[in-house]
């Protein structure tokens, strides 16, 4: 292997270790959004209202340009999460939760 290939190597693992880090730390809302995030899994997250109701799941997927939000809703008849829509940021993704209803 080229000296080259080793750097890019190295690189490409410091990157996925710091994808991987986002993904697992508790997004930030810079918004003033009336909700909070209560964690539920790892790069998972309960987005609750001010009067205590569940909104839907936020959920941070890795993708090849950084790291993508994923709003989901539990569908009720079908017993199911369903899938709203991915973001760039977790202000768009609760944002959907929001208003999507």
């Amino acid at each position: 292997m080229s000296v080259l290939e080793d750097i890019f190597e190295s690189e490409g693992d410091r990157m996925t270790l710091a994808l991987e880090a986002a993904i697992r730390r508790s997004p930030t809302l810079s918004r003033n959004l009336s909700v909070r995030l209560a964690a539920a899994a790892p790069s998972l997250w309960r987005v609750i209202d001010p009067s205590g109701r569940v909104l839907g799941h936020l959920q941070a997927v890795p993708d090849d340009r950084g790291v993508r939000f994923r709003a989901r809703r539990f569908h009720a008849l079908s017993r199911t999460f369903r899938d709203l829509g991915d973001f760039w940021t977790p202000d768009d993704a609760v944002d959907c939760l929001r208003f999507a209803r």
